[in-house]
């Protein structure tokens, strides 16, 4: 019975490596955005490149909702992965119609891949 509690405390004492986010995993999930949104110009949404770190609504030329100029989100990997669980639940009123991502690690490497995408 020692041995097997030993045992137990030893497995429990060993760190679990967290999934590395995966940018070119996350290149494939952003095929999923490419209907509205394109790296280097805006589209039916704005453009993605250098998002992270960008305040929200804040791309020229682009009509924002009321609702996302009035957030005050500021894009980092924390307010992403809220919004890409759902956008409308994350701001209410946006008009970016998207159901979000359920899987943790898409959204993760999704925002990996965004993280290397510079402004155009």
């Amino acid at each position: 019975m020692r041995k097997w509690i030993l045992a137990v405390a030893m497995i429990a004492a060993v760190p679990v490596a967290a999934n590395a986010a995966d940018a070119e995993a996350g290149k494939t999930v952003f095929n999923k955005c490419k209907a509205c949104h394109k790296v280097d110009k805006n589209a039916v949404g704005p453009h993605l490149g250098g998002v992270v770190g960008r305040k929200a609504a804040s791309v020229p030329d682009y009509n924002y909702s009321a609702a996302l100029k009035k957030s005050g989100i500021t894009w980092d990997e924390a307010s992403l992965d809220k919004w890409l669980q759902g956008p409308s639940k994350d701001v209410p009123g946006t008009k970016m119609i998207f159901p979000g991502l359920k899987e943790q690690a898409d959204r993760d490497n999704l925002i990996a891949y965004l993280k290397t995408l510079k402004a155009p």
